[in-house]
């Protein structure tokens, strides 16, 4: 009942935000730049937090001329209302980060420079200057790839090769979604005590590298939930209280829905994230006892149940969302997900020295181009299977309950099983 009325509260204030008596008419604005534009294959998209009005607005124009965070502009133009498509209402999806209204090629005029928060905006042209590091160091296609998997910017990747990373279910490493970020702590932390770390080190370590690299990327509100699930998850592996944990998370969520109940409906990566989160609490230690005859060298055993689980907790929401189901996706997966932290943390380390040194940056990005060659190879050689891909349309949601109820019961049933294996040992 409760959530019920917060969420009636969060749709009154759409219905009644003062931007919506200026859609439809010419309009000028006063305001700044608040996150890192987003550059994509045709055009730019800004986000512009009007002054002296808690409501912004999401700009797109031609890539030229650019314009970056922090930058306080004059906008004059058609002020329009966020469309509501068939089976996607695109107006609460961007009501959710406080965007009340879209605008298509205004004019623009620079005000004046550097009006954001000065620790975003240093982070946000480290990582710029990092980009610009390794795009001179690495040859393409690698360069795009390790950049999204770096930045999570798409944006350099052709087409042609999203499409090959959708018929593979390997998307999520182009994309800083939450399963994404959830999924690469998990690796992280692993990879740490690979390296030799001791628990404690890795566990604190992987907190301050996931929240460094949160930061580094803009912090988009989606990437902070993602990182907020995904850090007490961390905390509760390593008090070794996983069922303790999911109870801290089952509040975290809802203390952010109380925030924004907006997420619970028009946020996926709020719900993968979440979704990712439990099936790693849930389902790997049980993942984990099947897979035996996986080796586990290397933690390969633990890290494929781990990226395992979190994808079959996942998997029906993807379905119902985007239409599409990839049988090969998790033994396409098997073959890239433990690379990736190699992958990300090494290729992190040579864009640095590109900066510092530019000759030990070329020297380092060797192993990191193999890398990255294995990486694109397994994923052009796994797109050519014809039934890669497999397309489902109008999933009724019933569907989508149906299996997380069943879901739901296979992982009870099997929980208590293990329950019983303790108890009989």
């Amino acid at each position: 009942m409760v959530g019920f009325w917060r969420h009636r509260m969060a749709q009154q204030k759409i219905e009644n935000g003062e931007l919506r008596n200026y859609w439809g008419q010419d309009v000028i604005l006063l305001g700044v730049v608040d996150e890192e534009p987003e550059r994509k294959e045709k055009i730019t998209q800004m986000k512009f937090q009007i002054e002296n009005l808690n409501e912004r607005i999401l700009i797109s124009k031609w890539h030229y001329p650019e314009y970056e965070y922090g930058d306080r502009l004059k906008i004059r133009g058609k002020l329009e209302e966020p469309q509501i498509f068939e089976g996607f209402n695109y107006q609460n999806y961007l009501a959710k980060e406080g965007i009340f209204g879209v605008m298509l090629q205004p004019e623009i005029e620079l005000i004046e420079k550097s009006q954001g928060n000065f620790l975003k905006k240093f982070l946000i042209s480290f990582k710029n200057k990092l980009n610009e590091s390794l795009n001179k160091n690495m040859p393409f296609p690698q360069a795009p790839f390790l950049e999204a998997l770096l930045f999570g910017e798409e944006g350099n990747i052709s087409q042609a090769w999203k499409e090959k990373l959708n018929k593979t279910g390997t998307r999520h490493i182009a994309a800083v979604s939450g399963m994404n970020i959830t999924i690469f702590t998990f690796l992280l932390s692993d990879f740490l005590l690979f390296l030799g770390f001791w628990r404690r080190q890795a566990f604190y370590s992987s907190i301050v590298l996931i929240s460094l690299y949160i930061l580094m990327i803009g912090a988009p509100a989606s990437a902070v939930r993602a990182g907020i699930m995904a850090g007490l998850f961390l905390i509760a592996q390593h008090f070794g209280r996983l069922a303790v944990g999911s109870r801290t998370i089952v509040l975290a969520a809802t203390i952010m829905l109380v925030l924004n109940p907006l997420l619970l409906i028009s946020d996926i990566g709020f719900q993968l994230s979440f979704l990712a989160v439990m099936g790693l609490i849930y389902f790997q230690p049980i993942l984990f006892d099947f897979f035996k005859k996986i080796p586990s060298s290397f933690q390969l055993r633990y890290n494929f149940s781990g990226t395992l689980s979190a994808q079959i907790f996942t998997f029906p929401l993807l379905i119902y969302n985007f239409g599409q189901i990839s049988p090969i996706s998790p033994l396409t997966n098997i073959f890239i997900l433990p690379l990736l932290p190699f992958i990300t943390i090494s290729g992190f380390i040579f864009a640095v020295l590109g900066i510092v040194w530019e000759r030990a940056g070329q020297i380092l990005a060797w192993p990191v181009h193999l890398l990255l060659t294995y990486l694109i190879k397994t994923i052009d050689l796994f797109s050519e299977i014809s039934w890669a891909t497999l397309t489902l349309k109008n999933i009724h949601w019933i569907w989508l309950t149906l299996a997380y109820l069943i879901l739901t019961f296979i992982t009870w049933r099997l929980n208590e099983k293990q329950k019983l294996k303790f108890l009989n040992y």
